[in-house]
């Protein structure tokens, strides 16, 4: 148990640091793009619930709020 803890938190400061470098060098991190293809298909269709749902799944640190803002803005976009 205990070195499991251990291995742990190694990882853990290992990703804090990578997430340094990267917003150092302006890596935007590969997790947090969100694919919006079949969200925007869901909102043509008027699905706003499942667009939220399908953010939520592709981000879910998300939060309902956070995702039912980004889903609402995208469907708020000219030409929609």
């Amino acid at each position: 148990m205990f070195d499991n803890l251990r291995l742990e938190r190694k990882v853990q400061r290992l990703e804090r640091k990578i997430d340094l470098i990267m917003k150092h060098l302006g890596i935007p991190d590969p997790s947090g793009v969100i694919d919006y293809t079949e969200i925007d298909e869901l909102l043509h269709r008027g699905k706003k619930i499942q667009a939220i749902k399908l953010y939520r799944d592709q981000d879910p640190a998300a939060s309902l709020v956070e995702a039912k803002d980004a889903v609402e803005a995208r469907d708020r976009r000219p030409g929609r």
